[in-house]
């Protein structure tokens, strides 16, 4: 089994909030994935300035803190928080303006946001959001280790756990798993899958390759993965099968053509592009 490691590099976004990005824009070799950013740092300086309104179209995002809090604010009159341990479900689709700013002034601020890329069927459906607080996030306790499933579902040694968003483009499935120490744990990736596993937090092992903190595995090959931790881990969990369809990219918008790219910034600079 081949297995990928892909570094993540330093970015900002918004209005100069510091991530670590990893992305697959150039060859869509996360597909159906897109890109996943990492925030993390107790520097106010580095995530105050939040993300004031901007726009999108053609994508779903997934928005999920560890610790920390950030408020979401909408064209179409939508405002909800997502704080530690929930998450926050947002289905561009045609289009969409909203705000994501910080409900915290100091202090430690950790989350992630994942794109997904919406298939050429649905890009301009109606928008769609959703908050999901942590009485529908568990913890699942197993082996040295514990899973939160946020969407689709995911099967370690053999047991089965689901998550409360069961209709994520590309079948996908996103969790966090937390390695204690000397955690041995067993995952199958199916045919016709990609798997990627990011690491904030520690270091482990697939099939005996090391994955650093800040680095992301890609797998496409089906089989058995082995995953395991001397002194405990944090990663995230991402499964999807691949929508094999040509992606253009500009910004904030995500089409299958160049025309459609130019399509969302005509309508975004003539106040269409949520019509």
């Amino acid at each position: 089994m081949t297995i990928q490691i892909i570094p993540s590099h330093p970015s900002a976004d918004g209005a100069g909030v510091k991530i670590q990005r990893v992305h697959g824009f150039q060859n869509n070799g996360l597909d159906p994935f897109l890109m996943l950013d990492e925030i993390f740092s107790d520097n106010p300086d580095d995530y105050g300035s939040g993300f004031p309104a901007h726009p999108h179209r053609g994508i779903e995002t997934l928005t999920y803190i560890r610790h920390g809090g950030f408020e979401h604010q909408d064209h179409l009159g939508n405002k909800g928080g997502v704080q530690s341990g929930e998450a926050q479900w947002m289905s561009a689709g045609r289009g969409i303006i909203h705000s994501e700013m910080p409900l915290q002034k100091n202090g430690l601020m950790h989350g992630f946001q994942l794109w997904l890329n919406l298939p050429a069927s649905q890009k301009m459906k109606d928008p769609d959001w959703q908050d999901i607080g942590r009485d529908r996030l568990p913890w699942h306790p197993l082996d040295n280790a514990e899973l939160k499933v946020i969407g689709g579902e995911i099967t370690l040694d053999d047991t089965s756990f689901s998550g409360p968003l069961q209709q994520l483009p590309g079948n996908a499935a996103v969790a966090d798993l937390c390695l204690k120490p000397d955690a041995d744990l067993r995952l199958e990736n199916p045919a016709g899958r990609t798997l990627l596993l990011y690491v904030y937090e520690g270091q482990l092992t697939l099939n005996g390759k090391t994955l650093a903190a800040r680095q992301m595995a890609r797998i496409t090959e089906p089989g058995v993965v082995q995953i395991a931790s001397s002194k405990g881990a944090g990663s995230l969990l991402l499964s999807g099968v691949p929508l094999k369809e040509p992606v253009a990219h500009y910004g904030p918008f995500v089409m299958n053509t160049q025309a459609e790219i130019n399509q969302a910034i005509r309508d975004y600079q003539t106040g269409t592009l949520t019509d």
